[in-house]
C-alpha cells in the first residue's frame, strides 16, 4: 500500500512536471535597462501562466556589437535570438528585401486605434508591422524656471518660435545665461525641429528630399540662433548625452533644451541640482498648422523569422508592449511615454515617483502629453537612414554650427551622398 501511495505521488508529481512547461527565450539588446523591463515582463506572465513557464536568457551587448552581430545572424540564417532590440536608425537595414522578422500585425490589430499610429509605422513595410516600440519619444521644450523667472519670462506665452527667439534675448540680457545649446555632433536639435513642419531626410517612398527649403530653412534658423540672435552656443561636449554637457546644464548654464520625454532620465540621473527646477511644454511651432511635437528616437524590439520558438514569443510581446497593464509598466520602470495614448490619463501615471518629484509639473506630464497626441507626425525611415544619421552626426552640424558653413550647400552635398 505504501509503495502504491508512493508511486501515485511520483506519478502525480511528473504529471505537474509536464503540464508546467518551461521555455527559454533569448533577447538580446543593447541597452541594459530594457533587460529588468523584460525581466519584469517575464515574472509578471509566469504568474499569470502557470502551466507555460518561461525563463528569459538575456544579454546587453555594446550598441554596434549587436545589431552587426543580428545582421549576420539572419543573413547566415543561424544564431539569431527569439527577440530583440532594433534601434531605429538602424532598422531600415533589417527591412531590406525580404525582411527576416516576423509580421506583428495581429498582436496589435484590435487596439491599433489606441496607439499613437506613427510609432507603428516607422517600423512597417508594405502595410506589415516589424517592431513595436516602447516609447512615443515625444518631443518636449524643458525649461529652467529659475533663469525664466529671474528674467521675467513667462513660458507659457511662448506659442511660436519668435516668441522664444525674443525670450532668450531678454534671458540673456537679464541673467547672462544662454537661453538653448545647439548640438553639433547628434541630430536631435535639427530633426525634431523638421519633423514638427512635416519635413524630413526622405519622403514615405524613401524619395531624398534632405535638401528641401523647410530642412534648409531650419538649419538657417539653428545657425542664426548662435551667431545672428546670439541665444545660443555649440552644446558642450557636442551634444545633449555628454558628461560635459550635463555639468553645464547642471550649473544652470542654460535656461532651455528641447529633447524627448525620455530625456527626463537624464535630468533625473545627472543634472540633479536642477530637480524643482525645470518645466515641461509643448514645442513652440514655426507657423501656425505645424506641430507642436515630433516622435524621437526609438527601438523595435522584433521576432526573427529563425526563431524555434515563435508562437510563445509572440504571445510575450503582445503581453509586454501590447497589453494595458505592460504599457503603463513602461511608464513605472523605463519613465518612458507608452505608444497607447489611452493609458497617459490612467491614474498610475499620476503616481509619485522620482520624476513627478524632479519636475515642476512632474504629476501633469501626461496632461501635457495629452495635448500633443495628435501633433507627432511619422519619421520616414529608409534603407539610407543608417547613413544619413551617420553624416548628420559627423558632418552636417559641425560644418554648420561650427565651421559656419552655408546650410544649403550642407544639405545639398548630403542629399548627394544619399543619392549615390
Amino acid at each position: 500500500m505504501a509503495l502504491l501511495f508512493s508511486l501515485s505521488i511520483a506519478l502525480s508529481s511528473v504529471k505537474k512536471t509536464e503540464a508546467a512547461t518551461s521555455t527559454t527565450i533569448k533577447f538580446w539588446t543593447f541597452q541594459s535597462l530594457h533587460i529588468q523591463f523584460w525581466q519584469d515582463v517575464v515574472n509578471r506572465w509566469n504568474k499569470t501562466h502557470p502551466n507555460t513557464q518561461i525563463k528569459l536568457d538575456a544579454v546587453a551587448y555594446p550598441y554596434e556589437d549587436m545589431h552587426t552581430k543580428l545582421l549576420v545572424a539572419l543573413q547566415s540564417g543561424v544564431g539569431a535570438p527569439d527577440l530583440v532590440d532594433i534601434e531605429i536608425n538602424k532598422f531600415a537595414n533589417f527591412l531590406k528585401g525580404t525582411p527576416q522578422l516576423v509580421e506583428l500585425n495581429d498582436l496589435v490589430n484590435d487596439v491599433k486605434d489606441k496607439f499613437i499610429q506613427a510609432r507603428l509605422q516607422i517600423y512597417s513595410k508594405n502595410g506589415k508591422i516589424y517592431g513595436l516600440d516602447y516609447h512615443v519619444g515625444a518631443e518636449v521644450m524643458y525649461y529652467n524656471t529659475e533663469l525664466t523667472k529671474k528674467a521675467g519670462v513667462d513660458i507659457d506665452k511662448i506659442v511660436t518660435w519668435d516668441d522664444y527667439v525674443k525670450a532668450g534675448q531678454q534671458i540673456v540680457k537679464k541673467t547672462g545665461k544662454w537661453m538653448t545649446t545647439i548640438e553639433t555632433t547628434d541630430l536631435w536639435s535639427y530633426w525634431p525641429l523638421i519633423s514638427q513642419q512635416k519635413s524630413d531626410f526622405f519622403d514615405e517612398k524613401g524619395n531624398v528630399i534632405a535638401n528641401n527649403d523647410i530642412n534648409v530653412k531650419t538649419l538657417q534658423f539653428l545657425q542664426d540662433l548662435v551667431y545672428k540672435y546670439k541665444i545660443a552656443i555649440p552644446a558642450p561636449g557636442g551634444n545633449h548625452h555628454s558628461e560635459t554637457y550635463w555639468g553645464f546644464m547642471n550649473k544652470g548654464g542654460a535656461a532651455s533644451v528641447w529633447m524627448p520625454i525620455w530625456y527626463m532620465g537624464r535630468f533625473t540621473d545627472y543634472m540633479k541640482d536642477l530637480k524643482g527646477k525645470i518645466a515641461i511644454r509643448p514645442m513652440p511651432v514655426f507657423k501656425k498648422g505645424d506641430f507642436r511635437s515630433a516622435g524621437m528616437g526609438g527601438t523595435g524590439t522584433a521576432i526573427p523569422k529563425q526563431s524555434k520558438k515563435v508562437a510563445i514569443t509572440k504571445q510575450l510581446l503582445k503581453f509586454g508592449k501590447v497589453d494595458r497593464e505592460s504599457q503603463i509598466k513602461i511608464w513605472t520602470i523605463l519613465g518612458f511615454d507608452p505608444c497607447r495614448w489611452d493609458v497617459w490619463s490612467d491614474s498610475a501615471m499620476k503616481q509619485d515617483n522620482k520624476y513627478a518629484q524632479y519636475f515642476t509639473n512632474g504629476k501633469g506630464i501626461f496632461n501635457t502629453l495629452l495635448q500633443i497626441k495628435d501633433e507627432i507626425y511619422p519619421v520616414h525611415i529608409s534603407e539610407k537612414t543608417p547613413l544619413c544619421a551617420d553624416l548628420l552626426r559627423k558632418n552636417v552640424m559641425y560644418d554648420v554650427i561650427v565651421k559656419k558653413k552655408s546650410p544649403k550647400e550642407v544639405l545639398d552635398n548630403l542629399a548627394k551622398e544619399l543619392k549615390k
